[in-house]
């Protein structure tokens, strides 16, 4: 029989160091035994930090400029940025320039700037829950690169869990990290046909007599979990009444997985807006949503025992 464990789930943070630093604390803080991070970890652009003589500097943030001198200014501009999900880039006017006629020199840059803060944040990762004796699945999202996975894989103390079947205190953790298709071309996206083969592939390397948790970040479809605005095919929000239409975006392969298999419990994100928790059949399913523009942690805690749900509630922090 498998032992009690509580689970500290959070995921959607978008490269904000600031949500990130409460995640390696979350643990002990909630008194979880275990944390898993659902994907979406690395933030989405650059904010340049341009020269402007010896030891002057001026980025905008929001639509606000800021002019810095070299140490602490600077170092709490760079610090604002990241805590919103951005990252910093010192550069020159030129480069600014250069980045802005050329996608591919912006591309570029980028990339090496979210790959070397990606690096830095797995070994805090691993430093912090090593010491605070925390097993921790991790796994990237539909808006990570290619290349997190990558560097989740080098952590010596976190797992990427990524489409594998992982033994946490005696629960099957089953993980899969890419969405269905959005309008947002993502880097992470498949079709409910290769959503549905890839889990069909990871499903079948269950042990059935050991329970299960799926660890998906896509939500099921039309589980309340999946209800973002619905867009108009020019990305306008449709409104009727004067409100904002939701709609359910979810996938219908996540869902047909659930009620298939009905593990225990199945930790899903995505959706930011759509914070929620439901069952399907016998499994409970969650979205803890997100809220990292705001440098909140959203999170859910879910204890475990005798092969069931015993609780779970909503955290924010």
């Amino acid at each position: 029989m498998a032992k009690p464990l509580t689970i500290f789930y959070a995921c959607d943070i978008h490269g904000s160091e600031r949500v990130f630093r409460k995640f390696l604390r979350a643990a002990p803080f909630y008194g979880a035994n275990a944390v898993i991070f659902g994907g979406d970890i690395t933030g989405k652009r650059l904010v340049p930090i341009v020269e402007r003589g010896p030891g002057r500097w001026r980025a905008e943030l929001f639509d606000k400029a800021y002019d810095v001198e070299s140490g602490a200014g600077l170092d709490d501009l760079e610090g604002r940025i990241r805590a919103n999900g951005f990252y910093p880039y010192r550069t020159t006017a030129d480069e600014v320039a250069q980045m802005t006629a050329d996608p591919a020199y912006l591309a570029g840059a980028f990339g090496r700037v979210m790959a070397e803060t990606a690096e830095h944040w797995v070994t805090m990762a691993d430093e912090q829950l090593r010491a605070a004796g925390v097993p921790a699945l991790m796994m990237p999202g539909n808006d990570d690169e290619p290349a997190v996975k990558r560097i989740l894989a080098q952590g010596s103390w976190i797992v990427d869990a990524e489409d594998r079947i992982v033994d946490l205190e005696g629960y099957q953790v089953a993980s899969y990290g890419y969405s269905t298709t959005t309008p947002w071309h993502s880097p992470r996206e498949v079709t409910e046909e290769g959503m549905a083969a890839a889990l069909d592939s990871l499903l079948g390397r269950l042990d059935p007599s050991r329970p299960a948790i799926f660890n998906f970040h896509d939500p099921p479809r039309a589980s309340g979990l999946d209800l973002a605005l619905k867009l108009t095919p020019d990305l306008r929000v449709v409104t009727a009444g004067g409100e904002a239409v939701r709609e359910p975006v979810g996938s219908r392969a996540v869902r047909e997985a659930i009620e298939r298999v009905q593990p225990i419990l199945s930790l899903h994100g995505h959706i930011h807006e759509s914070r929620a928790a439901t069952t399907i059949g016998r499994t409970l399913c969650v979205n803890p949503g997100s809220a990292y523009g705001e440098g909140v942690l959203q999170g859910a805690l879910v204890t475990l025992e005798g092969g069931r749900v015993k609780g779970h509630q909503f955290v924010s922090g």
